[in-house]
C-alpha cells in the first residue's frame, strides 16, 4: 500500500510538535496513544469519532480512537486496546504499518499516533460511554493542504493557534487535526 512506502521512506519536512511550541517536554507528560485507522478500499477513508457529549474533558470534539498507555504497554498495544474499546475494532483486524510524529497537546498528553490499514466496512460499535458516534472521511480530503485552515483565537485574552477541517458536517480541530497535518507533511501526500 502506498502508505508503507510513504511512511518507510527517508523525510526531511516540519511538523508540528504538538498544540504549542511552548509545551513541556514529552518525557514530562502522561504518554498516549492513538490509533489512525485507514480503510482498505479504493478511495481509503480514515476511521474518527465523535466523543460523547457527557464526557468531563473534550466533549463532542472528533478525535482517534485512543488514550492513556498503560504499564507494561507500548503505544502500538495501547492505541490497538483502545480502538477495541471505544468502537469494538478487533486488534486482529488492524495491520499496523507504524507509528508517527509523537504529539504534545496543552491537556497535558504526548500522543503516540500508530498508523493502521483495516478492512472496509467493518462492524463498528462505539462504546456509549465515551463515543457518541464513528465515521469515515475520505483519507486524501483529509491529507490535503487545501483543506487544512490554520486559526487564531483569543482565549481569556491568550492567543492560541490551531488546525481545523471540516467534512461535511464534522469539524476536526485542535490535537486530532494537528496530528493530520503532521501526517500529511510527513506523506507528502498527492492522489
Amino acid at each position: 500500500m502506498k502508505l508503507t512506502h510513504a511512511l518507510a521512506s527517508p523525510h526531511n519536512v516540519t511538523v508540528l510538535s504538538g498544540d504549542s511550541d511552548h509545551l513541556p517536554t514529552h518525557a514530562t507528560l502522561t504518554a498516549a496513544a492513538v490509533l489512525i485507522p485507514v480503510t482498505d478500499r479504493a478511495r481509503p477513508g480514515v476511521i474518527l469519532t465523535r466523543r460523547n457529549d457527557t464526557l468531563r474533558k473534550h466533549p463532542g470534539q472528533v478525535a482517534f480512537p485512543g488514550g492513556r498507555i498503560d504499564p507494561g504497554e507500548d503505544a502500538i498495544a495501547a492505541a490497538l486496546r483502545e480502538a477495541e474499546e471505544e468502537i469494538a475494532l478487533p486488534r486482529s483486524s488492524v495491520d499496523v504499518i507504524g507509528v508517527t510524529d509523537l504529539y504534545r497537546t496543552g491537556t497535558g498528553y504526548s500522543i503516540t499516533p500508530v498508523l493502521g490499514v483495516v478492512p472496509p466496512d467493518l462492524p463498528l460499535h462505539p462504546n456509549e460511554g465515551e463515543v457518541a458516534s464513528v465515521f469515515e472521511v475520505p483519507l486524501d480530503f483529509l491529507l490535503d493542504a487545501a483543506n487544512h485552515r490554520h486559526r487564531t483565537v483569543d482565549v481569556q485574552g491568550v492567543s492560541r493557534s490551531f488546525w481545523e477541517m471540516t467534512w461535511e458536517d464534522q469539524r476536526v480541530w485542535g490535537a486530532t487535526a494537528g496530528m493530520i497535518v503532521n501526517l500529511a507533511r510527513r506523506l507528502r501526500w498527492t492522489a
